[in-house]
């Protein structure tokens, strides 16, 4: 089993990087300096194929538009004869540029039909993250967990190469999978995991979105507040500029973890999961949404001892920005089938909320983009179930306190991002004060 897992990484990595980076939506964007375009036009223009500008020169030491890269490819797409090579690189070239050559009027129907239906990209991650938590001396003593005064002190150093292929069905539907393969750099046996956490099917009619399958799902009402993490069972969103989402199925915590927050069911067993939000277009200049989740397990709450087996959670969130890039987004949740148990305070557990601000944001494609925020969060460990702030950061369900980060992109598709977080463990017991905790989170990521 493990020599057919290594064999088809091999065959995806080696198609992978043949395949064409993502085009960008904006056609008078610069392509950047070192993209793979400017060599394949190079080429061609030496052999002949690409004309250039206007007086017949390509001026490879200039940036061009997308829209002007597009009119010169879709000038040799009308040539006839073309070596088998160039015809290549060519397609290549049409297959990257491919919306831009539609806004041109130029068909690429019959590329299309000549290129593979499956499509790869992918990244390469380093990770690291250093945690301060007191009162964890009743966890298992891991290697690299220092325990110091009744606290501890954790590092963690993570590898990931992870695959997200594409697939086309047809005009309608399209497949989606995540491959991910772990190594955990401080294991003193070197833990190596690999999992496919996605796939699904998804098909697209007018403005109503289908997912089928084991799906990643993102709270957008609260901004993920609420959770992050994949469903296996069915999605329907329907709308354009005010869109409501149906999600039900079955979750499992990811990777297996035994449980997050005051939920502490069996871990290899799922739970019940269903949810209806409504909220408008994300890239609107004042944002809003709200939202309903249920899930229900046998022995939900019993690693805390409240009663009950089922969770209804009530989530809502409003942003508005103030300049296209400055923003503030708020987001609260609320667990309200919560029951009292004997010593603990169901006040602390049963709600949370987010007020972050935005300046700017990276993006792969831009070098020398960059983005800071700063938050303050409430992380009630009966209303989230695993928040995008546990995936993308250094805090827990059940923390509260500040977080500050950067995100900053050295080179194209070269992405680098730090966040710290400094506050306390939430206190669910009657006369027991707030934890000290706080947490460095680092990731240098490479995307293709």
């Amino acid at each position: 089993m493990q020599k057919k897992l290594i064999s088809s990484l091999t065959a995806a990595i080696a198609f992978g990087s043949t395949a064409p980076a993502l085009g960008a939506s904006n056609p008078f964007e610069d392509v950047p300096q070192n993209h793979w375009a400017y060599d394949a036009v190079a080429q061609l223009a030496s052999d002949g194929v690409i004309e250039g500008y206007g007086d017949g020169t390509y001026r490879g030491d200039q940036e061009i538009t997308r829209f002007e890269m597009a009119q010169m490819i879709a000038r040799a797409m009308a040539k006839n004869s073309l070596s088998t090579s160039d015809k290549a690189m060519l397609d290549k070239l049409a297959a990257e540029f491919s919306d831009e050559l539609t806004n041109l009027g130029v068909r690429v129907a019959a590329l299309e039909k000549k290129t593979d239906n499956v499509r790869w990209n992918g990244r390469v991650r380093y990770r690291f993250i250093s945690q301060h938590r007191e009162g964890d001396m009743a966890q298992k003593k891991e290697a690299n967990v220092k325990y110091t005064n009744g606290s501890s002190h954790q590092n963690t150093n993570q590898f990931l190469f992870r695959l997200q292929p594409t697939l086309d069905i047809n005009k309608n539907w399209k497949g989606h999978a995540r491959i991910s393969y772990y190594s955990d750099a401080d294991s003193a046996k070197n833990v190596n995991t690999a999992i496919m956490d996605w796939l699904w099917v998804e098909g697209q009619y007018a403005s109503t979105n289908v997912k089928l399958g084991r799906l990643v799902y993102h709270s957008e009402a609260d901004y993920g507040l609420f959770i992050d993490d994949p469903i296996s069972g069915g999605q329907v969103t329907f709308g354009k500029d005010v869109k409501a989402t149906l999600t039900a199925g079955r979750y499992q915590f990811n990777n297996g973890e035994a449980g997050t927050g005051i939920f502490g069911w069996n871990k290899d067993k799922a739970i019940s999961y269903q949810s209806a939000e409504v909220y408008n277009d994300r890239k609107a200049r004042f944002t809003w949404g709200i939202g309903y989740h249920h899930f229900s397990a046998d022995g939900l709450y019993d690693g805390f001892g409240y009663k009950g087996s089922s969770a209804g959670v009530w989530a809502a969130g409003l942003g508005y920005r103030f300049t296209p890039t400055l923003g503030l987004f708020g987001s609260y949740t609320r667990n309200v089938s919560i029951k009292d148990a004997d010593g603990m305070n169901k006040g602390a557990a049963d709600h949370a909320y987010s007020i972050e601000l935005d300046y700017k944001g990276a993006s792969p494609k831009a070098p020398g983009s960059f983005g800071v925020f700063a938050a303050y969060r409430y992380l009630g460990p009966a209303a989230t179930l695993y928040t995008t702030h546990r995936v993308f950061g250094g805090m827990r369900e059940g923390d509260k306190g500040w977080e500050v980060g950067a995100s900053y992109t050295f080179a194209p598709n070269i992405l680098g991002t730090v966040r710290y977080f400094s506050g306390k463990r939430i206190s669910l017991e009657n006369g027991v004060s707030d934890l000290n905790r706080s947490a460095l989170f680092s990731e240098l990521t490479f995307f293709f």
